[in-house]
């Protein structure tokens, strides 16, 4: 299994989740076999200062994931990795290493759009 998270840097594992998934500098992007990980490969956001709506999901898509974790996201991105085939958690925080032990643990589940999103329509 494949996983995104956002990320604040390039710093793998170590990397400090990104909680605004469109503008996050970063992805960390792991390889995870029988619960263990076997690579990670950081990979930067080409889409961060500015993006069109799925271009980021597509991106993702490209890099072959199968879920993606973020701190938050909006329901645009949450619909558009959905039709990818794509699983979404949100709720993610801290470094990159102990949201991935949770959503491997089963305790950072589905996505559900930020506040933000919302507010703004876009849920």
């Amino acid at each position: 299994m494949k996983i995104a998270i956002s990320a604040e840097s390039g710093q793998g594992l170590d990397s400090q989740v990104a909680q605004h998934f469109g503008h996050a500098p970063y992805f960390i992007v792991v390889n995870v076999e029988n619960d263990a990980v076997t690579t990670t490969l950081d990979i930067a956001n080409p889409f961060a200062e500015a993006h069109q709506p799925g271009q980021i999901p597509d991106f993702i898509k490209q890099q072959g994931v199968d879920v993606m974790l973020s701190g938050g996201m909006g329901g645009r991105a949450i619909a558009f990795f959905t039709q990818a085939g794509i699983k979404t958690a949100t709720g993610a925080s801290g470094t990159v290493r102990a949201s991935l032990e949770r959503y491997l643990g089963g305790t950072l589940a589905a996505a559900a759009p930020c506040a933000e999103s919302v507010a703004h329509g876009h849920a």
